[in-house]
Parts: structure tokens; sequence; C-alpha cells
């Protein structure tokens, strides 16, 4: 039977993404009444197919570039494409979203006095010279290149949230999130873990950019969803930023190694020039998050991989 004494009515913006439809999924497990606003330009409906039977799930299709007039306690703003393949086809838009976006709903969390999450990313920290990355760290980020839409919206995003919560007293979040994988990703979306299921096992060649060196962490999704619930739920004086990742560091070779491996493949791994910005080495300092949060991450890489490639080989290979 649902609390009502303590649910609460929730908007996720990008709630049909593949954080946001896991979001959405666990915050209807805790009881709480949500609305999934999406636009659907990377969201699917078949991320939340399975919620809409949920009397307490709402969904609205809706672009936050434009204000939305709706009454919550609470906003998660997670609206943003967040793949180089996606963010980079249309990067004014990217920019717009992460910006416009982030005015309308800080404005809206200002009109409703309520609490907001802004779902930042690592790329705020560009090609890191510190390392790992620590949020007191300014980043070190090309203005003008190809990934500079995505970097930059979403560093502006962050300097609005914090304005907002200086000039106006607002309750905000902000989560940095690392490298995120798990079912319901997008299988051709330009991510390192989707891109070496998908070639491991349709036997493609699986492509590694550079030699395979560079370095990359990866978090589950279930343990970065639980974070960003911490988060909002933390002391009103805890704002963040702070990093929600997993801090256990890999080379992109031995990730494409563990993916062949584990899926059988004869896969064998095809070498490309590096992209521009590339960064070389990526991986969260989550002490901030443990100390505030007592969060971090529970789920080890071959038992979150196995779960992907489950995922992958019933919903992509076997439909």
């Amino acid at each position: 039977m649902k609390n009502f004494d303590a649910s609460k009515r929730i908007l996720v913006t990008g709630g049909a993404g593949f954080l946001g439809s896991h979001l959405c999924e666990t915050l209807l497990s805790q009881g709480h009444e949500v609305i999934c606003a999406d636009n659907f330009y990377t969201g699917r409906r078949s991320n939340i197919v399975h919620l809409l039977p949920n009397p307490y799930f709402e969904v609205i299709r809706h672009d936050i570039c434009f204000p939305l007039y709706v009454e919550v306690d609470e906003i998660y703003n997670l609206a943003c494409p967040a793949s180089p393949v996606h963010y980079q086809s249309d990067p004014v838009q990217t920019t717009k979203t992460s910006i416009h976006g982030a005015i309308n709903m800080l404005g809206l969390a200002k009109r409703l006095k309520v609490r907001i999450l802004q779902a930042s990313t690592s790329e705020v920290y560009g090609d890191p010279e510190i390392h790992p990355q620590t949020e007191d760290y300014w980043g070190h980020v090309n203005p003008i290149g190809r990934r500079s839409c995505y970097d930059e919206g979403k560093r502006c995003a962050e300097t609005l949230f914090f304005d907002y919560h200086h000039q106006t007293g607002l309750q905000i979040k902000v989560a940095r999130i690392f490298n995120t994988y798990g079912p319901r990703m997008y299988p051709n979306d330009g991510r390192v873990v989707s891109n070496f299921i998908i070639q491991a096992l349709t036997g493609q060649d699986i492509t590694v950019y550079g030699d395979g060196s560079q370095t990359r962490s990866f978090c589950y999704v279930d343990d970065l969803i639980d974070g960003l619930i911490r988060l909002m739920n933390s002391p009103k004086e805890f704002t963040g930023p702070v990093n929600l990742g997993n801090p256990n560091e890999l080379t992109i070779r031995e990730l494409a190694e563990k993916v062949i491996e584990m899926t059988g493949s004869s896969s064998k791994i095809n070498w490309e020039p590096l992209p521009t910005d590339d960064p070389v080495r990526r991986r969260p300092d989550i002490t901030l998050a443990k100390k505030n949060l007592d969060w971090q991450p529970g789920m080890n890489l071959a038992k979150g991989l196995e779960k992907t490639i489950a995922y992958f080989r019933e919903f992509y290979l076997n439909s």
C-alpha cells in the first residue's frame, strides 16, 4: 500500500533515457509519484513502457528548452544528450538544452520552492591534468572543440545552479557523473561499453582508439542511481558538486579484451586514431561521496558486464 505521508511527486527530466528510466523505476519502487518529461530526442518509450501501467507514473512529451508548468516536490534534471554521437550531431541544441533547460528548471524550482538536482558530468574536467579528479579541480577543457557543446554546456549549467543558490537561496544538488553502464544503454551511441559489447556479439572487429592505454572507470547504473537519490536526500547544506562514479580504473584495451572473453567472441581489435580532445585518463576521487552520502559503488565490473551483455543479447540480437 502506498504511504502518502512519505511519498513525493517528483519530476524527472530526460526520464525516458538510459539513466532517467532507471531513476523513474527506482523512485516508483520507493512509493513516490513520478512525472517523466522527455522530448524523445534520445530517450525511448521502450525504456519506460513497463512503467506505464503504474497509476503513479505520468509521461509528458516536452523539450525543457521551453518552460514547463507542473506542481512537484522535487526535480531531477537529467535532460541532455550524453553520448558523443548524439550531442555532436546537433551541438547548438545540446548547448541550448544544457543552458536554457537549466534556466527553465531552476525557474520552476524557484517558483515551487523545491529542491532540484542537476545531473552534471565528469566532462567538466575535460582532459584532466590531475589524477584522480577531485571536485575542487577546475578542469582542462577546450572551449571551441567538437565536445565543447556538452562540456561547456554542463559547466555553464553548474554556474547557473550555484548562482541561483547564492542569489535566491534555492536548494540545489549537483552530481558529476562518471562513465556509467548497464541495461538500456543505446546500442550505437559511441559509448565504449555498448560499442564493444555489440561489436563482440555480432562478430565485428572491436574498435579501439589510439593505443588503448587511455583509462576509464565504469560505474554500474544501479549504483549510480543510488548515489543520485542519496544526494537528493542529503542535508540541504551539502550542495555538491560531488563525484559519482567507480574509482576502479582500467585501460580501454583491458576492457576490450574482457568483453571479448566474456562474450566468447572471435572478434579482433581494430586500432583507429584517437579522437580530438579525448581524455587520456579519467577516474573519480569519491572521498566526498563516501563522507557526505555514505556512498560507494558495490557492483564489480565482471558482474555488471555480465548483466549488460545479457541485456544486449535479449533485446537487440534476439528481437
